[in-house]
């Protein structure tokens, strides 16, 4: 049978899911109301930058 605690104190994130999440919260990704307020400034005639 396994052993649940024995199992969660051998466990170690792998180094990628700790870059991506890292990567994930240095570039604060758009969320849909940025993207849509891109969309509407483009409609717009507006710059995107």
């Amino acid at each position: 049978m396994i052993d649940f605690e024995e199992e969660l104190k051998k466990f170690h994130p792998s180094l990628e899911v700790e870059q991506v999440e890292e990567n994930v919260y240095k570039n604060k990704p758009k969320d849909m109301a940025d993207l849509l307020d891109e969309m509407v400034k483009e409609l717009k005639g507006g710059s995107r930058y």
